[in-house]
């Protein structure tokens, strides 16, 4: 019974995060070859290959992106991007996902500085990400706040806290392990720098 248990867990261990990995790549994969990929299958019929819809987005994509810095076609994107932005309720659903790709692949991009948070009266400290640190620019009294986003565990989700400065310490840690590391209730702790000793 030991023999079992033991082996069926260490088979647990090694392949279930594999498995796992595959169908979540594959699944993702599918996803993007299919938004492209459905109005480019009809031209191959039956000479179709997996990929060339996500080749054919990209492709759509890096052509969008030049267009964007050419002056005519520049100064047209531009003006949808006026409009969107001036629309109710369109321009709060376009800006917050616009700033949150900019976030992500822009110049300034957010995610970059890990922290360690300081819990009021408890001694304890949580980890997170200065989002902004221009938080004056929304809420004017709080000239000496950061935004400071806090994922939650086991899920793809958390809290944004606007933070005083004094209690928010900067560490040396990529935000990629930050991330993996809150994610996994500290269980993917293998890389352990950055984290200071208390």
């Amino acid at each position: 019974m030991k023999f079992f248990v033991k082996n069926f867990i260490n088979g647990v261990i090694t392949f279930v995060p594999i498995i796992l990995a595959i169908y979540v790549c594959y699944k993702v994969f599918a996803f993007f070859d299919g938004l492209f990929g459905s109005y480019v299958r009809p031209y191959f019929k039956d000479d179709y290959i997996p990929g060339i819809g996500i080749l054919c987005t990209i492709i759509l994509i890096t052509v969008l992106g030049w267009l964007s810095t050419q002056y005519i076609s520049g100064k047209i994107i531009r003006l949808v991007d006026r409009l969107l932005e001036s629309i109710p309720l369109i321009k709060t659903v376009y800006s917050v996902i616009k700033d949150t790709i900019t976030s992500f692949v822009g110049e300034k991009r957010s995610f970059s500085k890990v922290v360690l948070v300081e819990l009021p009266n408890t001694g304890m400290k949580c980890i997170g990400f200065i989002t902004s640190e221009e938080v004056a620019n929304w809420f004017n009294p709080l000239q000496d706040h950061v935004a400071v986003y806090i994922p939650q565990t086991f899920q793809v989700a958390g809290i944004t806290f606007l933070v005083p400065k004094e209690q928010v310490q900067v560490i040396d840690m990529k935000p990629e392990e930050a991330m993996k590391f809150v994610l996994s209730g500290g269980m993917a702790s293998s890389k352990k720098k950055g984290l200071p000793e208390t």
